[in-house]
């Protein structure tokens, strides 16, 4: 888990200073914020030049993913309370690196997906048609 920055800017801005869309070409929603997610830990699934994994694809997480997770060395679900992460469970919506989730896809364990809050630059990694298929 990293907790990427602690400040934030405009979650309606890409770090370019362009309209953040999402997949789908409309404006982006927020994925969630209990827990707050998020690279700028703004509740948006967004991405910035530092933040080399692409924090991008909001999820709602299942046991499943979060075994997954923790099998390939990123523990979600315990808490690490001295970056204020209190854990996920199942049915939390979380940004998730979109090479992670493209990796949980190929071996079947890739978690449903809110398009309507995954930034438009996931496109880059993961098929619009794969996020389809895993619509939440």
């Amino acid at each position: 888990m990293s907790a990427g920055p602690v400040s934030s800017s405009d979650p309606a801005v890409t770090a370019t200073g362009t309209a953040a869309l999402n997949v789908l070409g409309e404006p982006l929603q927020e994925c969630g914020c209990q827990p707050m997610t998020g690279w700028f830990r703004d509740g948006h699934c967004r991405t910035h030049p530092s933040d080399l994994g692409r924090h991008t694809v909001c999820c709602v997480v299942t046991e499943a993913f979060l075994s997954y997770s923790r099998a390939q060395g990123n523990d979600l679900s315990t808490p690490a309370p001295a970056w204020g992460f209190p854990g996920l469970k199942p049915g939390d919506h979380w940004c998730v690196c979109a090479g992670r989730w493209l990796e949980a896809y190929e071996d079947g364990m890739a978690p449903p997906v809110r398009l309507e809050a995954s930034e438009r630059s996931t496109l880059e990694v993961i098929p619009l048609e794969v996020l389809q298929a895993h619509r939440a």
